[in-house]
């Protein structure tokens, strides 16, 4: 690691820091003042209010960091432009693209500071804020929740419930076993009350009918092996967002979803715009170093990253829209904005780069 290096990453921390505190107290504010009278009407106490806040801390976090990086390394450049230090480093030999290749490191790392804090903290933070809202301020129980008419399928099986509770017992269970060739019904199951297992489906007090010989058959207990996970089905029946699970199971729950036949094109944006927004950071220190190339006035150059990240997030936010609604597809949904972005640094910087060696 070299000398420059640990002094561009320290700078860039000690900017970086203090920006990501003030940006956090505006965001905390702006939220108090949007949300100030729902609190005082549902009567909740300053202690609620301050956990509100801090469990949702590490999401604020993780969705202004990229703002918060392009700015603070903007300032960064500009402050070392203005007191000479990238003309020393130019005459010394050291070119801009050393100067970005340290500014693009930066990006990695915090990079990954926004994945983890999406993906671990902000995860755990998103659900335990939504709960705090629903339960505390809307009055809602979440835990009573039950959906009502599911439908599903999985294998060879088109399965029906009546009700699904959150502790995924439910009632109403009807099960259609589909022949090989998918074009009659081998059995119906039909079930009063049901238990979902990991790896299976506990029915109570189940009637099973053979199409074929015309017989019927009662059994108090009877097992399927389903392996349909009824959590993913609140993913779309109770409006719970898709930021509030992590990558992994959010993968687990297209996978679900998909084979059971249901539209997962706006999980799957989601998921793609959970790692392109955290790669949105290691873009911006293209987009610094690009702007600072043509006008190192700090003044002049903050105005332009203002702007940059309002257009950056005008064409995500459209992307993701889009690609919800199964206009674009989920990849290119989410990554135009940092595909844009880095063709119009690439379309700076690269000419300079040429013309300096």
């Amino acid at each position: 690691m070299s000398l420059l290096f640990r002094y561009l990453t320290k700078n860039n921390a000690m900017i970086l820091l203090p920006t990501l505190a003030v940006g956090i107290g505006l965001y905390v504010l702006t939220d108090l003042f949007e949300r100030l009278d729902n609190f005082i009407e549902a009567g909740l106490s300053v202690g609620m209010v301050l956990t509100y806040f801090v469990v949702k801390m590490p999401l604020v976090i993780s969705q202004i960091l990229p703002v918060i990086f392009l700015l603070s390394t903007v300032i960064q450049l500009c402050i070392m432009a203005r007191s000479r230090e990238l003309t020393a480093l130019q005459a010394g030999g050291i070119s801009l693209g050393v100067v970005a290749n340290s500014m693009i490191l930066c990006g990695i790392f915090w990079g990954g500071v926004q994945l983890g804090f999406s993906e671990y903290l902000g995860v755990a933070g998103e659900r335990e804020s939504a709960r705090i809202w629903q339960e505390e301020v809307r009055k809602k129980n979440l835990a009573a929740t039950v959906l009502k008419d599911v439908w599903f399928t999985d294998g060879d099986w088109i399965v029906s419930l009546g009700t699904l509770d959150p502790q995924a017992h439910g009632t109403g269970f009807s099960g259609y076993e589909l022949s090989d060739d998918g074009l009659s019904i081998k059995r119906i199951v039909q079930a009063s009350t049901f238990t979902a297992e990991p790896n299976h489906w506990a029915l109570q007090d189940v009637r099973v009918y053979t199409p074929d010989t015309f017989t019927q058959e009662q059994e108090p207990d009877f097992v399927l092996p389903l392996r349909q996970d009824p959590e993913t089905f609140r993913l779309v029946s109770t409006g719970t967002k898709p930021q509030q699970l992590p990558l992994w199971q959010l993968g687990d729950a297209i996978s679900q979803l998909k084979s059971s036949g249901s539209n997962v094109e706006a999980l799957r944006t989601a998921w793609h715009a959970k790692l392109a927004y955290a790669a949105s950071i290691l873009v911006m220190a293209f987009v610094a170093t690009a702007i600072v190339s043509w006008k190192d006035n700090i003044y002049i150059a903050v105005t332009v990253a203002l702007l940059c990240t309002f257009l950056y997030f005008a064409v995500y936010t459209l992307g993701t829209t889009l690609g919800q609604r199964g206009i674009l597809h989920p990849f290119l949904a989410a990554w135009t904005a940092n595909l844009i972005a880095l063709f119009f640094a690439f379309w700076r910087l690269i000419p300079l780069l040429l013309r300096r060696e």
